[in-house]
């Protein structure tokens, strides 16, 4: 198989993840679209080098991260505090489990970016505490105590949108 091949097939069977851990880390679905499209870009360049290491899927989501982290330093501000309505995407169907949802974006947003790495690293790309350290560039004890720190900050968040009337 060619290596154009090899990325294509890469890239189909990946995007919708990264797609969805590039909203989870920045809160918006279209800059989440440009981000994914530039992680797989960047990824398409550097292809041969991307094959060579240990985890292509997690060196794509360190591209991912990075994008990400870099968008907000082009910007000059911090990531974004959702403290308003949810993004137009996210509309209440007047489920249980959609309001759960909704709520956890809306605390897992408030959090620094790279606890919100984490999260979304750890929990919903299944990474390990090692691969996850090897995406972010970081220990694997900085990766346990942002994750514990992260967790608390979102169940104290839950707690206290579950005691309002």
């Amino acid at each position: 198989m060619k290596a154009e091949d090899h990325f294509h097939d890469f890239a189909a069977g990946r995007s919708a993840s990264l797609h969805r851990s590039a909203y989870l880390l920045c809160g918006d679905w279209y800059l989440a679209d440009d981000l994914v499209q530039e992680t797989l870009a960047k990824a398409y360049r550097h292809w041969p080098r991307v094959l060579r290491a240990d985890s292509p899927e997690a060196y794509v989501q360190r591209i991912l991260v990075n994008e990400v982290r870099n968008h907000w330093r082009r910007q000059n501000r911090t990531p974004p505090s959702v403290t308003g309505d949810a993004p137009e995407e996210a509309v209440p169907d007047g489920s249980e489990t959609v309001a759960r949802n909704d709520e956890l974006v809306r605390a897992l947003l408030e959090l620094p970016v790279r606890q919100r790495a984490t999260l979304v690293l750890r929990y919903l790309d299944g990474l390990s505490e090692r691969e996850t350290a090897m995406v972010l560039g970081c220990s694997e004890g900085t990766v346990k105590s942002q994750t514990s720190r992260a967790l608390t900050t979102l169940k104290t968040h839950i707690q206290r949108e579950e005691a309002l009337p």
